[in-house]
Formats: structure tokens, sequence, C-alpha cells
């Protein structure tokens, strides 16, 4: 089992800044991803960023270049810095961690989900 505890959301005006951390406990793959999907009212979840253990990151277009997400496999924790943000990224935004299994099986987990809103 794997447990995941976010942090860092609240409420930010338009153009400012946040942090999101999620740090996972338990049984790690060492391959695995973590990642940071988002949620707002009335719309699917969706994809914000993602990193895998070998670094490489995958972003959603609309906000590439505004959100970096990084990773300290030490710690087993996820950072997600997200910059000039917008009201329209408001929202609840989870984190996600797949373990890549034997075979290429995965098992995916997620946090509880923090609220980011940000005003215009």
């Amino acid at each position: 089992q794997v447990q995941l505890v976010e942090s860092g959301g609240g409420l930010v005006q338009a153009g400012g800044s946040l942090r999101l951390s999620c740090a996972a406990s338990g049984t790690i793959s060492s391959i695995n991803g973590m990642g940071w999907f988002r949620q707002a009212p009335g719309k699917q979840r969706e994809l914000v960023a993602s990193i895998i253990s070998t670094g490489s990151t995958n972003y959603a277009d609309s906000v590439r270049g505004r959100f970096t997400i990084s990773r300290d496999n030490a710690k087993n924790t996820v950072y997600l810095q997200m910059d000039s943000l917008k009201p329209e990224d408001t929202g609840v935004y989870y984190c996600n961690l797949r373990n890549v299994l034997q075979g290429l099986r995965t098992n995916d987990y997620w946090g509880q989900g923090t609220q980011v809103t940000v005003s215009s």
C-alpha cells in the first residue's frame, strides 16, 4: 500500500504563485511515475504534470511554461511550483503515484486532494 500526503494549496490572486508538495510512503516501486491532476467543478479530472523516476517530465499545454514539476527521490516527494496562476487554474489538485510492477502492470494511488483557488 502507498499513502500520499499533499500540502500547499490555498487562495492566491491571479499572477501569484503556489507550491504543492506530495510525500509518498509505503511500498514504492523503483520504477514509478508521480504527477498532479486537477479537477474543476463540473469538469473531469485532468493531468497537469507528471514526472517519472528517471526525471523525464510531461506537462499539459495549458500549464507548460508556468508550472514546474520536480521530485526528490530520496524523500519520495513530488513538488509542483505554480507561477503566473490564472483563475482557470482553480480546482482540487490531486497527487498521483503510479507504481510500475513486474510485467509492466501498474497500480495507481491518489492523495486526498488540495484546493487551489485563484481569484481574478
